[in-house]
């Protein structure tokens, strides 16, 4: 472990987490993220970044697309950003996509789904439905996609392949989550045990945010909640989290199910790394550790094409 890793997290135990907790209104959180990303994240030189319209069966969604400096590969990674649904957009995750984007060889594709509490359930997964349907509609092969994403968007990303699994349509090449939310009723242990060790999301506030985006919907709806999604027949799909996240058993429950069901399913528990740590790949070497073993699981994946 780096001597960068116990920094980090007491600055963010100490200065983030509470700032979080204070937040009154989604704009509020909305800024902060996007002020700490033009501030802190930074993609590798060359990166390109563009906006595009996705369009497909009458709906469209805007969508960042992130190109790296040497573009090797006809591949696309489909992202779908975290912020508990409420907050976080393409432009937040963009540097860290950028990196990927810079390891494999592969473009990236952010969309900027509708966030509650403005657009509450189904509108996020409508438009990351929309986003994989109008990429795979401008002629991108579907085994030629890897689909991932991180807290909510790993729900978002997860609820992606369960539907299109259950439907036997066309799958990704592979889906990959970094610290993915996949229990809306927070039932995990994690939930509980890792409150006060947790370095950035707040569990007292968890309720509060699922509402939301819920509204009145049932939280154990498989399409919110894909730790109660049928997987049977889905791609392989690669998690890891840390121990000391309040989501560490929404990973560890998620790849125990997807094994149950068949699927070949890499999970990988940090320690002492704090949420969706890979974000902060500028300046820790646990992080850039991370996505390098990521771009290696991308590569892997998609030398075996047929498979999807």
């Amino acid at each position: 472990m780096s001597l960068l890793r116990p920094i980090l997290n007491t600055y963010l135990r100490l200065v983030e987490k509470p700032r979080l907790a204070r937040a009154k209104a989604p704009q509020q959180m909305r800024d902060n993220l996007e002020r700490q990303a033009r501030y802190f994240f930074r993609a590798p030189r060359g990166t390109q970044q563009q906006w595009q319209v996705l369009q497909a069966a009458g709906r469209q969604v805007h969508a960042l697309e992130v190109v790296p400096r040497a573009l090797t590969s006809d591949a696309v990674i489909l992202y779908i950003h975290g912020g508990g649904f409420v907050f976080g957009s393409p432009r937040t995750h963009a540097a860290m996509l950028g990196q990927i984007a810079d390891l494999t060889g592969m473009r990236a594709v952010l969309p900027r789904y509708r966030l509650a509490p403005e657009a509450p359930f189904p509108a996020a997964p409508t438009d990351v439905r929309t986003a994989w349907d109008a990429l795979i509609a401008s002629g991108v092969k579907p085994g030629r996609v890897i689909v991932g994403g991180d807290s909510a968007g790993g729900a978002l990303a997860l609820g992606l392949l369960a539907e299109l699994a259950g439907e036997g349509a066309a799958q990704p090449a592979g889906v990959f989550c970094f610290s993915p939310l996949t229990d809306l009723t927070y039932s995990g242990e994690s939930f509980r045990q890792n409150a006060r060790s947790e370095a950035v999301l707040v569990a007292d506030r968890a309720d509060e945010m699922g509402r939301m985006y819920l509204g009145h919907h049932p939280a154990t709806d498989p399409a919110v909640s894909p730790l109660f999604a049928d997987f049977t027949g889905a791609v392989p799909v690669w998690l890891t989290v840390g121990d000391t996240e309040i989501l560490r058993d929404d990973s560890r429950r998620m790849a125990a199910r997807l094994r149950g069901q068949g699927v070949d399913a890499s999970f990988t528990e940090a320690r002492d790394l704090p949420h969706v740590w890979p974000i902060l790949h500028n300046t820790l070497p646990e992080a850039r550790s991370s996505l390098r073993e990521l771009a290696g699981w991308i590569n892997q994946r998609l030398d075996f094409p047929g498979e999807s």
